[in-house]
């Protein structure tokens, strides 16, 4: 089984999944938000259809410790993926992962219009993969 880590984000879901060892992040892709229910239904065909046991999601935690807006929006939006899937959703501190996706990205030579399009997935990858270095066996 396989572990899958998402960057939630108003606009855009970063998604990743393991490979079936759980050692390696793979980069999937970035989703473009439909709508919540679209959304939840979406993301829950694909924990069926890649076999996903864990769920893990980049918890954005403000940079002092705390937790505001984004941070409760995203708890609630676990909530509701951990009701319709029926797979433990474990929350993760994403804080700089976002910058450090696009520091990797800037110097692999990516066009800022390209890395729009790929940095929430390339951040899950990282929040999968720090996800998979914390908690190997």
């Amino acid at each position: 089984m396989r572990k899958m880590a998402l960057d939630y984000g108003e606009v855009r879901i970063g998604i990743a999944f393991s490979d079936i060892l759980n050692i390696i992040a793979n980069g999937y892709e970035t989703y473009t938000r439909k709508g919540l229910q679209e959304d939840i239904e979406y993301l829950a065909n694909l924990v069926k259809e890649k076999e996903v046991d864990t769920i893990v999601l980049g918890l954005p935690i403000n940079m002092d410790g705390t937790e505001g807006e984004r941070a409760i929006a995203t708890r609630e939006f676990g909530s509701l993926l951990e009701q319709r899937t029926s797979l433990p959703v474990k929350y993760l501190d994403e804080r700089l992962t976002s910058a450090s996706a696009e520091r990797m990205l800037i110097e692999a030579d990516m066009r800022r219009e390209k890395r729009k399009q790929v940095i929430d997935k390339v951040s899950a990858t990282i929040i999968l993969q720090n996800y998979l270095d914390m908690y190997s066996k």
